[in-house]
């Protein structure tokens, strides 16, 4: 396990409201007398920053914590910067673990620039919303096919939940259809992620920002265990890329006839005509915007099913709710489909809480300034590190009263009708750097969201003496923040005993 220094970071700028800003000791002595001052925040330690204020793990509540000193949060400050001056705000920060554990392959992480935008084009040109409206049949066809695992394998429902969530994902970008159950690619990607996704933050990477001589121990000394890491978390990463890659490849070599076309099949077929001194770069390109998509997917789709199935064991009516909604709406003998979804607003108003309950990133991917800037009369120096505090804006007492508690209620008015309040116009970034999977995403996660509830009980587990399990759920924190697996049970509604579970399988 990568180790932190005292469980703590460098945060040496704290802009109010809802973004922490790091900057450098020496920006801050240079402006100091000559511009504007810095947004107001803890006093940094020289060289240390503020290492001794911050925990790692969860440096979000941390942030929220200072909100009470330093400034509320306000989501319009995000929205202000991150988004209306986005041509200042769209650059990345060096994140000191991103190199060495092999995650410059996501693209994500890199710095704005031609090679950002040549990765982005590619991956717009398959997730834009006109073109996420056709992988909506197959989302549903998965999403029954997960149902039909549920059933048959409920105590292992987290893998279910990353199989259907990686399938959509596989189906787009590589045509690739994995199997149902233990699927070899899919737990290639699973081990690939596994070390990666607890140290690639600023707040996790600052040992070897402040030590980069550790990647170069020798393997007998203290300490060598994060080059250890690295370059298994490396390997890993570029197996899972230039597998897939070449099954697309082999897949086209074998089929002169293309069947349904991929991500990177019609790009592979772009790269053909093109002149041959760009086609490194775009073939590089093209296996960054393929990774980035699986990855995405896999992650934050598979953790927020997981929310959802947390929040419907804890909050058994708003589950009774939701699905007398489904069954107004579609009876009992069919399944929901995308043309119900203006018809279900409850239903849709789950989705937003699962969003905002527990956000599965809540400080999304750092920002970083590429020019000066002045807000609200503090300087933002360029170079700034910019993060912009998500799980603070979802647990904003002023916006959502009762945070913690999981009320789909507060996005519905007093007429039952949608408000115009939602949680993805945040959760999934702001400006240039946004979610450009978003549309397909959130197709992915109703589908699924919609077909459980119309077809599943989630409930609390029960021991042998009939006695409900409790439990106090636990995360797993890093880039993401993902609930465990947690005692449950998961059995097929009444109705679905008396002939749906067929139309499952037969849909699926």
């Amino acid at each position: 396990m990568f180790p932190s220094v005292d469980g703590r970071l460098t945060i040496l700028a704290v802009l109010p409201v809802s973004l922490v800003v790091i900057t450098a000791l020496k920006r801050f002595i240079e402006n100091k007398q000559n511009k504007p001052s810095l947004p107001p925040g803890p006093v940094p330690l020289s060289l240390l920053g503020n290492i001794l204020s911050l925990d790692t793990k969860e440096p979000w509540l941390t942030y929220t914590e200072w909100r009470a000193t330093y400034g509320d949060v306000v989501f319009r400050v995000a929205e202000a910067l991150l988004d209306k001056r986005s041509r200042i705000y769209s650059d990345r920060p060096t994140i000191a673990t991103v190199e060495p554990f092999g995650w410059s392959v996501v693209f994500a992480f890199a710095p704005y620039g031609d090679e950002w935008r040549l990765c982005r084009r590619l991956f717009h040109q398959t997730f834009r919303p006109d073109s996420a409206l056709k992988f909506r049949p197959m989302q549903m066809r998965r999403a029954r096919e997960m149902i039909v695992n549920l059933i048959d394998d409920s105590q292992h429902y987290h893998t279910h939940f990353v199989t259907f969530s990686s399938s959509v994902a596989m189906s787009v970008v590589y045509d690739y259809q994995p199997s149902a159950r233990d699927d070899p690619l899919i737990r290639i990607m699973e081990k690939a992620v596994e070390i990666g996704l607890k140290v690639i933050t600023p707040e996790r990477a600052i040992l070897l920002k402040l030590f980069p001589f550790l990647l170069r121990l020798p393997d007998w000394c203290w300490g060598s265990s994060i080059k250890r890491d690295a370059q298994i978390s490396t390997n890993r990463m570029t197996e899972m890329m230039e597998t897939s890659f070449r099954y697309t490849q082999q897949h086209m070599a074998e089929n002169s006839v293309l069947g349904k076309c991929s991500m990177v099949t019609e790009n592979l077929q772009r790269m053909e005509k093109q002149d041959q001194a760009s086609g490194p770069l775009f073939e590089s390109s093209l296996k960054k915007a393929a990774t980035t998509a699986i990855i995405g997917s896999y992650e934050s789709t598979t953790s927020i099913l997981m929310v959802f199935a947390l929040a419907m064991v804890l909050y058994p009516d708003v589950q009774r709710r939701a699905q007398a909604e489904i069954d107004s709406v579609t009876g009992r003998d069919r399944l929901p489909t995308f043309e119900d979804r203006v018809s279900l607003p409850y239903v849709e108003s789950v989705l937003r809480e699962t969003f905002r309950w527990h956000p599965v990133a809540p400080l999304g991917i750092p920002h970083a300034t590429s020019s000066d800037d002045i807000y609200d009369g503090f300087f933002i120096p360029k170079g700034a590190t910019v993060l912009y505090n998500i799980w603070g804006i979802s647990r904003d007492e002023k916006r959502y009263p009762e945070a913690s508690s999981f009320i789909p209620e507060r996005f519905l008015d007093v007429n039952g009708v949608l408000t115009d309040d939602d949680p993805a116009e945040y959760v999934f970034g702001l400006g240039r750097r946004g979610c450009p999977g978003r549309y397909a995403g959130d197709a992915s996660l109703w589908s699924a969201i919609v077909t459980m509830l119309a077809t599943v009980d989630f409930s609390s587990a029960r021991d042998d003496q009939g006695n409900v399990i409790d439990f106090t759920p636990q995360f797993l924190t890093g880039l993401t923040r993902a609930v465990t697996t947690f005692p449950c049970s998961i059995s097929p509604r009444s109705h679905v005993h008396s002939g749906l579970v067929d139309v499952l399988r037969t849909k699926a």
